[in-house]
């Protein structure tokens, strides 16, 4: 009897536990969240003008139908007052300058011109470390300048002829004989053309060129005899050059060199330049 009444007890508490409800706790897992970038944002390039930020040249194109004499009096036009403030600025003729880029751009239609605002046919030389373009000459494809405005070429122009020791003597010849200096560039070897300076001659007196070497000696004519009641000597201070002292005192380069004795435009601070031709 008392095993049976353990025996009942037993087996209603294993009913008791077998109907009992069983809780499973869902673990949640956790949503993958889309992450939205915003655009990259593109840097922009700027291109810069390693030159100088000087506007450029204006040059008018002649009518597609000119004739050759037509089309050099444009280019005259073009760049006629160029060719004499290098002359004023450097004492090369502005006869001579234009005659030059007369003939060697084709008035300014040569390929190599056209390609390259080359007017002078200067080729990349040893040291040139700008932008060039190859073209035929003397030789197949040799290197020529390259400019960004026809405005360098003539600069480097003056510069050319100013800083080579075998266009000297040039600088010793009046700036108003167009034939001497014609003659003194073959000379010198600016060309290899044994006709160079008849061609150069024959340019400058058809065009009469030689009226802008007049128009810029005229405005020279206060220079030649200087009031010495003003200033007579400037002392040369830092990040001065004869450019700029000559800009200045409205005074040539080749002048200043020539009142103070200069066979360069090397000068050094503290050093006196005569504004005036030494007595």
């Amino acid at each position: 009897m008392r095993l049976t009444s353990i025996f009942i007890v037993l087996f209603s508490m294993f009913l008791i536990s077998s109907c009992g409800s069983k809780k499973r706790v869902a673990k949640k897992i956790p949503q993958k969240r889309e992450i939205i970038k915003p655009p990259a944002i593109e840097t922009p390039v700027v291109v810069v003008d390693k030159e100088d930020n000087l506007s450029s040249t204006e040059v008018v194109t002649p009518a597609p139908n000119a004739s050759y004499t037509e089309v050099v009096s444009v280019y005259i036009n073009n760049f006629k007052h160029i060719a004499q403030e290098e002359m004023l600025l450097y004492g090369i003729p502005a006869s001579i300058k234009m005659a030059q880029g007369i003939l060697e751009s084709g008035a300014g239609r040569g390929n190599l011109t056209m390609r390259s605002n080359n007017h002078f046919g200067i080729k990349c030389h040893t040291g040139w470390t700008g932008e060039s373009v190859r073209h035929d000459d003397d030789a197949i494809q040799e290197c020529f300048r390259k400019y960004n405005d026809p405005k360098y070429s003539f600069r480097d122009h003056s510069l050319f002829l100013t800083s080579r020791p075998r266009y000297s003597d040039l600088f010793q010849l009046k700036k108003d004989d167009y034939k001497a200096w014609a003659k003194g560039l073959r000379k010198a070897g600016y060309a290899t053309d044994p006709k160079y300076p008849d061609k150069l001659i024959s340019i400058i007196e058809r065009y009469e060129l030689y009226k802008l070497d007049t128009e810029v000696m005229g405005s020279e004519a206060n220079i030649a005899n200087p009031d010495t009641s003003k200033v007579n000597t400037y002392t040369v201070r830092a990040g001065d050059t004869l450019y700029s002292i000559g800009r200045r005192f409205n005074i040539p380069v080749e002048t200043l060199k020539q009142y103070n004795g200069l066979s360069s435009n090397d000068i050094s601070v503290g050093q006196v330049i005569y504004l005036h031709p030494k007595k």
